[in-house]
């Protein structure tokens, strides 16, 4: 079981147009001040006119990475969720577009510990995506996509896991 004291209080934003998705978080995630939306613009508006410390954003329905792009504007640590979405191009852009973490709904009963990963990783400077890759492998992947599932875009992939080690080493070093 994850520290989730690092989540205690944390205002959090749950967007998704299935409202069993929005209830069962909020019920897994009891420790924080959830707020909920099901649609792109009550969405829209709770990040234009309330703060947050984290974003959960459905990608389709509800237009995931325009959310994105405005949580990112408000330096909201947003992490993407999805089930319709879940592709080798949708990862890759999540990543590119600034998302701390993709995660899939099928993951969803694990989200105390990939948020506790992603906030324990702010905080010693490293990448938000290093919990990620350790808890979903490749072979996850390879599972879901098959083996060659990274090879549409190869140099994509050798920079994320470049980008990763990098931001590691200088996590060590500035210790």
């Amino acid at each position: 079981m994850p520290d989730g004291s690092l989540l205690d209080g944390k205002k959090v934003l749950i967007v998704d147009d299935e409202p069993d998705v929005l209830e069962v978080l909020e019920e897994l995630l009891p420790m924080c001040a959830i707020a909920k939306a099901a649609t792109f613009a009550e969405a829209k508006h709770q990040l234009e006119t309330r703060s947050f410390d984290l974003a959960i954003l459905d990608i389709m329905g509800v237009n995931g990475y325009e959310l994105l792009k405005i949580a990112r504007e408000k330096n909201i640590t947003a992490v993407m969720l999805t089930a319709h979405a879940f592709r080798p191009d949708s990862l890759a852009r999540s990543f590119k577009e600034g998302a701390a973490s993709y995660i899939p709904k099928e993951k969803m009963g694990e989200i105390e510990e990939f948020l506790v990963g992603i906030l324990k990783a702010k905080t010693e400077g490293k990448s938000t995506w290093d919990p990620w890759e350790k808890k979903m492998p490749s072979s996850y992947f390879e599972r879901k996509w098959g083996a060659a599932w990274q090879d549409a875009d190869k140099e994509f992939w050798k920079n994320f896991r470049e980008s990763i080690r990098a931001k590691k080493a200088q996590a060590k070093k500035d210790k």
